[in-house]
């Protein structure tokens, strides 16, 4: 795949060739243990190749947001493509990112706790509150910590009230959000010690989403940016899913750096992960109730809960879609062995929904979901106590290693 990125002058022209991907049909699925998530290798790098690409020709700093990607055993990757820093949603998050991505550290959450508050300033490069009342707040400790040798940078989030986001779940800038100040609220008499803005609206979009955002955004609110140093555009920015316009992303970037005289911050996270690898999981039994049924050894709402969240239908490799009429009989599969997908749980819901199949499954035949890296590994849980999935890593030299195994102890963990 080679990327072409025009400027916004149309005078330089970059171009460069992605590196290729281990082909799914090389791959002998039977020698990875089941339940596991695999990343692979060659597609992260395949990602990493692009990000760092946009970075570089826009003069974005990009950093990777946990909440979509933490994969904290490819953080040697990430730098390695010049991907500096990470953003955090929590504490907890922000102890990942200093010990383990080793880079600047951007911290955002709704709201901070007083407990927390000393250990963030001790991490946070980059803070950012979600209201001028957390500002008020908390600002005689940031101020403090800032006497004692620590630069630490705050910025505003800013809700513009424009996004394209179709699903309520996952949109920041939907009715009586809680998330970030709007115009109506925004107070420029506590703006003494801010010097960044951030707004977060996308949702896995293309970049002429962010160009309309952008002009919401500056129209709303830029009055105050001759005031900043930076001004970070949040996460949502699919720039690795095929047809993305990088180009565009890449001139939006530049101009407004260069109108505003500030620094950019892209804080993606599904654009690191996205299409990097899958669920492989095995089938347990075949039940038969009018349908047949595939019961799988993973939990849809345990190990994939935004396909009954978002709701979305991932795809099965070698799986198809059944015929769209409700009412079918087996003449209508053409051949083909319709099954209902369920997880091991109790919950009645646990089902991905059916999908067409070559053959017969049988007890042990391995199904793998595709793309189950990002927002999927971060949000998993241990309900009814089965088994989570492994993490691994499948290698360019096509060796597979086992980074993480789940049993009982981190199970009880979670409990008391």
């Amino acid at each position: 795949m080679t990327v072409t990125d025009t400027h916004s002058t149309d005078t330089h022209k970059a171009e460069f060739q992605l590196p290729e991907v281990t082909p799914e049909g090389s791959i002998d699925w039977t020698t990875i243990p089941s339940p596991a998530f695999v990343l692979d290798e060659s597609r992260l790098r395949r990602n990493l190749a692009l990000i760092s690409h946009v970075q570089r020709e826009s003069g974005a700093r990009i950093i990777v947001a946990f909440k979509g990607f933490s994969m904290w055993s490819t953080f040697g990757l990430l730098r390695e493509y010049g991907i500096g820093g990470a953003t955090a949603s929590s504490l907890n998050e922000a102890i990942l990112a200093r010990e383990e991505m080793q880079g600047e550290v951007h911290v955002y959450a709704p709201a901070y706790s007083d407990e927390e508050m000393p250990r963030i300033l001790e991490l946070a490069d980059h803070l950012v509150f979600n209201s001028f009342s957390q500002w008020e707040r908390f600002k005689p400790q940031v101020e403090a910590a800032r006497a004692g040798g620590r630069d630490i940078h705050v910025g505003i989030r800013i809700n513009p009230e424009y996004a394209e986001v179709e699903t309520d779940l996952y949109n920041p800038a939907g009715p009586f959000s809680r998330l970030g100040v709007t115009r109506r609220e925004f107070r420029e008499d506590l703006l003494d010690g801010v010097d960044g803005l951030h707004f977060h609206t996308l949702c896995e979009k293309d970049s002429d989403t962010l160009e309309r955002t952008l002009e919401v955004v500056e129209r709303n609110f830029g009055e105050f940016l001759p005031q900043m140093k930076w001004v970070n555009f949040g996460g949502g920015h699919l720039m690795t899913r095929a047809g993305y316009d990088t180009a565009r992303l890449i001139r939006l970037v530049r101009a407004f750096r260069e109108k505003w005289e500030v620094d950019v911050i892209l804080e993606p996270g599904s654009a690191f992960g996205w299409q990097t690898g899958w669920l492989v999981s095995r089938v347990l039994d075949v039940v038969h109730n009018v349908k047949d049924a595939a019961l799988l050894d993973v939990s849809v709402s345990a190990h994939m809960p935004d396909v009954l969240e978002m709701p979305y239908r991932p795809r099965i490799l070698g799986a198809g879609d059944p015929p769209e009429h409700e009412h079918r009989e087996a003449s209508d599969y053409g051949g083909g062995h319709p099954y209902l997908i369920g997880g091991t749980t109790c919950l009645a819901g646990d089902v991905v929904g059916e999908y067409v199949f070559g053959r017969q499954l049988q007890i042990g035949d391995r199904v793998i979901f595709d793309d189950m890296i990002h927002y999927t590994m971060v949000k998993t849980t241990f309900f009814n106590g089965v088994k989570h999935p492994d993490i691994g890593i499948l290698h360019l030299d096509g060796s597979y290693e086992r980074v993480k195994t789940f049993g009982y102890e981190e199970f009880k963990a979670k409990l008391s």
